[in-house]
């Protein structure tokens, strides 16, 4: 017992920490963790949904840690931020209703390709520049170097994204950072810190919807919770402080490598599982 309880506070710790690093939330580390050591070492009986609902539950934590941190840094975009949660909060919602309806294997090669999409994506980002247009809300950040980025955003567009990954984000458990900060980087120009910052903050809304579908459907593992969430809340300080100290370019080489690792990873247990 005591072992386990140690086991799940340092998967909380290492995917909080990871995840506001890169602005996904930790879901990203914490559901592949519960799903491959569960048989092994946890033995609590944890489904594909469960695992999901679990990590939804956490990211509340998570998010909540590091969008504060985040948040005294003056990084987090308070009033885009609401504007995409307009629309992903009641999506991550319906989502999550969908979670339990797709077979264990299918669900792990559907994640496993998710993750791929988004890591390729991102290793398009040093070659592809951010649409060359003028957004008719328009906003600026100056970073601690003293150099003013320019970002801005349409109404429109911004909620349609919102809902695209406020969807995946409650049907998958990943929090949405993962799609959100590529995005918001490529589609609207925000700067890498900022964004992952922002990210967290929405992620933080979204996730308190999301794991109300989960809890409605009985998907959440309340021990495995209780015992990821400490951790959680640590590893969202951790990251976060470590955010600050890392160039935009690390923090999408880091998001990148790691994200094509779980991706195949996950593609190949799924292909294991069968139907």
């Amino acid at each position: 017992m005591i072992a386990t309880i140690l086991l799940l506070l340092s998967i909380g710790i290492l995917a909080s920490t990871f995840g506001s690093i890169v602005g996904l939330g930790g879901g990203i580390i914490i559901i592949p963790a519960l799903l491959y050591l569960d048989p092994i070492l946890l033995h609590q009986g944890i489904s594909t949904a469960s695992a999901v609902g679990t990590s939804m539950v956490v990211l509340v934590v998570t998010a909540l840690s590091s969008t504060l941190a985040f948040h005294k840094q003056k990084k987090v975009d308070v009033r885009s931020g609401l504007l995409f949660f307009a629309s992903s909060g009641p999506a991550a919602l319906f989502g999550a209703s969908f979670t339990g309806l797709i077979a264990p294997g299918p669900f792990r090669i559907g994640f496993g390709c998710f993750i791929l999409f988004v890591s390729a994506l991102l290793l398009l980002k040093s070659r592809l520049r951010p649409l060359p247009i003028s957004w008719k809300y328009r906003r600026s950040y100056t970073d601690a170097a003293g150099i003013t980025h320019h970002y801005g955003y349409n109404l429109s567009l911004a909620l349609l994204v919102g809902f695209g990954v406020g969807f995946v984000s409650g049907l998958f458990g990943i929090g949405g950072g993962s799609l959100f900060v590529p995005l918001m980087i490529l589609l609207f120009a925000y700067p890498a810190h900022l964004a992952t910052a922002t990210s967290m903050f929405v992620i933080f809304l979204s996730s308190i919807t999301g794991s109300l579908g989960h809890m409605l459907y009985g998907e959440i593992d309340w021990f495995s919770a209780l015992f990821l969430a400490p951790g959680a809340w640590i590893g969202g300080r951790w990251g976060a402080a470590i955010a600050n100290r890392l160039s935009g370019n690390a923090l999408l080489w880091v998001m990148r490598v790691a994200m094509a690792l779980l991706g195949v990873r996950m593609i190949w247990s799924g292909v294991s599982l069968g139907e």
